[in-house]
């Protein structure tokens, strides 16, 4: 017996919105149920777990201890570009001269995940 990954869930004050902007990362929908002001929004994923957004009254406060670490398809630096434009800010720049490494970025709400090389960068285990 095992147990299978249903959703990753993300504690958030505003759950439409911060659904909205994973979307955009990702590329991927929301639920199709989903409406401005619900307080539960789900990201459909196209492989894996549902990105599950609960809206909390409490706002975060200290470094998450599980993050998402995101492999564009497009070089790691275009993708840390795009992800800026698309509201998210650098936390910490873990990128090395050899290419090696990965930026720290946070979501509209601070919630931090990684940026790694890109397909086109050559991939590794950073």
């Amino acid at each position: 017996m095992v147990s299978v990954v249903q959703n990753v869930a993300i504690d958030c004050s505003d759950a439409y919105e911060l659904a909205r902007f994973w979307g955009e990362v990702t590329g991927c929908p929301l639920h199709p149920q989903t409406r401005p002001g619900d307080r539960e929004t789900v990201v459909m994923l196209a492989q894996g777990p549902l990105l599950y957004f609960n809206q909390v009254p409490e706002p975060k406060t200290v470094k998450n201890r599980i993050h998402l670490c995101l492999r564009p398809t497009t070089s790691r630096e275009e993708e840390v570009e795009r992800l800026l434009g698309l509201g998210a800010t650098l936390v910490a720049d873990r990128r090395q001269p050899d290419g090696t490494g990965w930026a720290v970025l946070a979501d509209p709400e601070g919630n931090e995940f990684c940026v790694l090389r890109g397909e086109s960068d050559g991939t590794d285990m950073s």
